[in-house]
């Protein structure tokens, strides 16, 4: 026996000409915010405060930020700045002895890089003499084998 599967799950229908649900309520309910302002509020105030209402009902009913909607940005948004964060790191200042340890080390450090006094140099010339004298007692040791 067949089923058929649905294939655009993720799509919403269009309930309310071309817009969806959501969308329409969105708009709706800036309109009637815009609506309520008009009436209320003196004119200049009404157009100040119904400007931005209009525009997020606008981003909240279209606008898409990654192929997620507006509102899905909002709530992460919101989420962020009012979560707790995870500070991985966290700069104290080094205490005294930790300051002289440090700088201890460091001198420690610095002296072993120095070379020692009467220790042999090895010198590019010194190395290429070594790998020929290698080279060329290596291939005269070993006898020369005859051909049958």
């Amino acid at each position: 026996m067949e089923y058929q599967v649905p294939q655009f799950i993720e799509v919403e229908d269009k309930i309310i000409g071309p817009l969806t649900l959501k969308q329409f309520i969105y708009l709706a309910g800036a309109a009637g915010l815009v609506v309520v302002f008009f009436s209320y509020l003196p004119f200049i105030v009404a157009v100040l405060f119904s400007i931005p209402v209009a525009g997020l009902g606008a981003a909240l009913a279209f606008y898409k930020v990654n192929g997620k909607s507006f509102v899905e940005m909002l709530e992460a948004g919101f989420n962020y700045y009012t979560g707790k964060k995870l500070l991985l790191w966290k700069y104290t200042a080094p205490t005294a002895q930790e300051t002289s340890a440090a700088a201890s080390a460091a001198a420690a450090a610095d002296a072993a890089a120095r070379p020692v006094r009467g220790a042999p140099r090895l010198t590019s010339g010194k190395l290429s003499e070594l790998a020929w004298s290698l080279d060329v007692k290596s291939s005269s040791s070993e006898t020369p084998r005859r051909a049958a």
